[in-house]
């Protein structure tokens, strides 16, 4: 039986201090602080569809904004990812998924390349979600796409509520990322260049 992919990563600046454990193989429970109760909202949802276990113990500059604390957290989840999935070999790579949230629908693909790169459309329009800037919701999945090396393309094609559009994003992503991840039942790394780096294909 495989082991369960899991890592822990920290992450420390003079603007936030973050801990996160994350295994892949879990249950999607989540322990989720970073001191903007939205975020948590959205994070928690994430593990929650994607099935991975999730404890992130993070605080960051709230006193200026939410900048800082939204990228960190970003930025370290993504680093636990990549630490968990190691060389990619065995995977399914590819992950696609919707997800619905009453009148809200969004659409996520991800491939687990080696290759950061990430078009996001929410289609936000208010300023705020609670005390997180709409602004940092993409700005989120790009930093996450960036530290975990993916490519993400993910999408909101309808939805009035701006909280139902970024909660079902989320969802979108969590399902197809529990795709990629899974076991294929091949050892091997899947692409044709025979690695998952910066180069492979």
């Amino acid at each position: 039986m495989n082991e369960p992919r899991s890592a822990r990563v920290e992450r420390r600046t003079a603007e936030t201090t973050f801990t996160i454990d994350l295994t892949l193989e879990g249950r999607g429970e989540a322990t989720v602080s970073t001191g903007i109760g939205f975020l948590d909202h959205l994070l928690t949802a994430f593990a929650r569809h994607s099935r991975f276990d999730l404890t992130i113990q993070g605080r960051g500059d709230l006193e200026i904004d939410d900048h800082h604390t939204v990228e960190d957290c970003a930025l370290t989840l993504g680093r636990a990812l990549d630490r968990a999935l190691g060389d990619r070999a065995g995977i399914q790579r590819f992950g696609s998924a919707y997800a619905p949230l009453d009148e809200a629908l969004a659409r996520a693909v991800v491939d687990l390349s080696g290759r950061p790169f990430a078009a996001v459309q929410l289609g936000l329009r208010r300023e705020q979600l609670g005390e997180l800037s709409t602004e940092n919701v993409p700005h989120f999945l790009q930093s996450l796409a960036t530290a975990a090396r993916l490519t993400l393309h993910l999408d909101v094609l309808r939805g009035d509520n701006d909280h139902h559009r970024a909660e079902a994003a989320c969802k979108a992503l969590a399902l197809a990322m529990r795709q990629a991840v899974a076991r294929s039942g091949f050892e091997d790394v899947p692409s044709t260049k025979g690695s998952l780096g910066e180069s492979g294909a």
